[in-house]
């Protein structure tokens, strides 16, 4: 346990802190030439309805184009150079046929749409990459490093051997991965297993770099260099993800290629047949930028996105930040979902579950409560504040604490009521019990405890074992109702995925209905078991809130971050964000993204039938422009307002009830 002179540890219940260099807002140049397109094209709008002159507006709008319409296009040419045609490119020639023909308000908007669109997806990707970057600053620059005469030697981290020997003080972050040669103390390693309490670090035990250190000084062997930490290969493994992770794109998308090739070549044919056939080249110019206006996507990416961005903003007002159109549409085709135990079902407090006295005990359970919380109340450890707090709720006055004496990675000690009590680890302690069945008593209690899954405390009384204490990690009340929900919605159970040992993870998967457990696991491990999940077609969403599991939720089908105490890592790896930390928005958001597939599906028929008939008329007979204008923009108009009933506080409410009564 920690003196309460020493360097307290971090507090259990929040997160790592990473020091991450944020890319800010208009840092880029995708997202200045956005908001200056969206600039200019709202003043456009506002002068055309206010009745400016013309020439006014037109060249408002034709501003908003060059500033908005430059980026994809150029890129839409580059991807020409490849022999690809991108629907970007297809976007800005759409908007010129649409201006040449006097729509250049419709064209503008179709450019601030793809602006805006490439400027968040450049943000989001700036964003992943400073929290990489930032994971790695996890672990210190320098390091304390023993030379053989004992003297200590400051250098780079980066410069650290495998074999080389580093003095861990107090309150310090662990330079590199090794093993204890000296010393003992506790260790906070949730940033690398989750473990919801520091763990007890004595000689031979394993560290990793970037953990925290507690009270107690370590001398540690470097095992592994800096580029083969475990903290360096969590950086690796979401980079890795990031780049691998397939492309998953929006409807329209997937058929991009086609359709703007079949496009581009329809649109020629309309334009060149009817000249050799001796059409008049007006004639033939106007039929043809007709035909591209009512052929081009407009409908249907209106159709597509509307809803999507619906069902995000109804999703954000009720505690979910989901982060594009693509995830809000991912997320409706999940097959299963794998939860993380520590931050995400348990709320990584500890609470004081059980007082188990041994037998010949002379105290109650009442009366041991009160000693070893008075003993414990000078102390920083979480255990200790986890057992002082039960004896307040308790309403219980503690005692003195007399010659109060805390070693590091062993426990806490103090005169009580005139009884010398003991605290602490039941490795650390139980070798001083010197009765032979007073020992096996305690070491019984202790594993029947830790059997049950909880975090085992022994308590000493003279230095005789009096009774084992039992610490775990508080569930979510929400946690088992959300379990139920998710595997009614998805019809398949469940999975949890935990660096904590099994018999805690499986006490835990009993509470809250999960029957695939998955314990031990460091960060890769978690990545293996996503990928084992999906090997068979499934699409696995992730939900996390650690350093980690980053990788994890990178590599998934989508990735859901817990927001109230998520890692920063984590928050910008994640796919969607649970802002409120209630469990029960995980299906209902799923039952909305469901339900917003349903509403592209019925909008692309709308915006296919009106394209259809369309085209049909300008090819078959002579579709008015006018006539063309109105039907295309009818169409617009229909699936736009379609996509936007989503926005309803019922549609919520609707997802939520029925994620409830699957």
């Amino acid at each position: 346990m920690a003196s309460s002179t020493a360097t307290p540890t971090r507090p259990t219940s929040a997160p790592a802190v990473i020091p991450v260099h944020r890319t800010r807002l208009f840092a880029l140049p995708e997202m200045r030439w956005a908001a200056a397109a969206l600039a200019l094209f709202l003043v456009g709008l506002t002068a055309q309805a206010s009745g400016a002159p013309s020439l006014l507006w037109w060249g408002l709008y034709l501003a908003c184009y060059v500033t908005g319409g430059w980026e994809p296009g150029l890129a839409g040419l580059q991807a020409l150079r490849e022999k690809t045609l991108d629907v970007d490119l297809l976007m800005v020639v759409a908007a010129i046929g649409a201006a040449s023909i006097g729509q250049v308000m419709d064209g503008g908007l179709l450019i601030v749409i793809f602006a805006t669109s490439g400027a968040l997806e450049a943000l989001a990707t700036a964003r992943t990459e400073d929290s990489v970057r930032g994971l790695l600053d996890l672990t210190p620059d320098t390091a304390t490093r023993l030379a053989p005469d004992g003297g200590e030697d400051t250098v780079a981290a980066t410069e650290l051997e495998v074999g080389d020997v580093i003095l861990v003080r107090p309150g310090d972050r662990i330079a590199a991965d090794g093993s204890v040669v000296g010393g003992a103390s506790e260790v906070d390693q949730a940033t690398i297993t989750g473990e919801p309490l520091p763990v007890d670090k004595a000689l031979g035990d394993e560290v990793y770099a970037g953990t925290l250190n507690g009270t107690g000084s370590l001398r540690v062997r470097v095992d592994r260099r800096a580029e083969d930490s475990v903290v360096a290969r969590i950086a690796g493994l979401v980079e890795e993800a990031s780049r691998t992770k397939a492309r998953t794109q929006l409807f329209i998308e997937k058929v991009e290629q086609r359709y703007s090739l079949g496009m581009v070549a329809a649109t020629l044919a309309v334009f060149i047949v009817p000249l050799l056939f001796g059409d008049a080249l007006r004639d033939s110019l106007l039929r043809a930028m007709t035909f591209m206006i009512v052929a081009s996507p407009c409908a249907v990416v209106l159709a597509t996105m509307p809803p999507l961005l619906a069902a995000i903003a109804n999703a954000g007002r009720h505690g979910v930040l989901v982060k594009s159109a693509v995830v809000m549409e991912q997320l409706g085709s999940t097959t299963r979902v794998a939860f993380d135990k520590t931050g995400t079902l348990t709320r990584g407090t500890p609470e004081l579950a059980d007082i188990s006295p041994l037998p010949g005990a002379p105290f109650t359970e009442e009366q041991i409560l009160r000693l070893a919380a008075a003993v414990e109340h000078p102390s920083e450890h979480p255990l200790a504040a986890a057992i002082v707090r039960a004896a307040r709720q308790r309403g219980f006055e503690l005692p003195a604490a007399d010659k109060f004496t805390s070693q590091p990675g062993r426990g806490v000690s103090a005169l009580v009521d005139g009884h010398f009590i003991q605290v602490g680890s039941p490795t650390r302690l139980l070798e001083s019990v010197t009765t032979t069945a007073h020992h096996a008593a305690a070491a019984a209690a202790v594993e029947a405890m830790q059997a049950r899954g909880r975090t085992a405390v022994v308590v000493l009384c003279e230095r005789d074992p009096i009774a084992v204490l039992g610490i775990t990690d508080q569930i979510r009340a929400e946690a088992a109702a959300t379990i139920a929900a998710v595997t009614e919605l998805t019809g398949a159970a469940p999975v949890l995925l935990t660096g904590d040992n099994l018999a805690t993870a499986t006490q835990l998967a009993r509470q809250v209905g999960i029957t695939d457990v998955r314990a031990g696991l460091l960060p890769e491990d978690k990545v293996t078991a996503v990928r084992d999940l999906e090997s068979g077609g499934g699409r696995v969403t992730v939900v996390g809130d650690g350093i980690n599991d980053a990788p994890a939720l990178a590599a998934a089908h989508v990735g859901i971050a817990m927001g109230g105490a998520g890692s920063d890592l984590a928050l910008q790896t994640a796919d969607a964000v649970v802002i409120r930390d209630d469990l029960t928005t995980i299906p209902a958001v799923i039952a909305l993204s469901r339900r917003a597939r349903r509403v592209v599906v019925a909008n692309l028929v709308i915006a296919a039938t009106f394209i259809t008939v369309l085209v049909i008329w300008d090819l078959v007979g002579h579709l008015p422009l006018p006539l063309g204008v109105a039907g295309h923009e009818g169409s617009t108009v229909i699936v736009g307002l379609n996509g936007l009933r989503l926005l309803r506080v019922a549609a919520w409410n609707r997802a939520r009830g029925a994620s409830a009564q699957r």
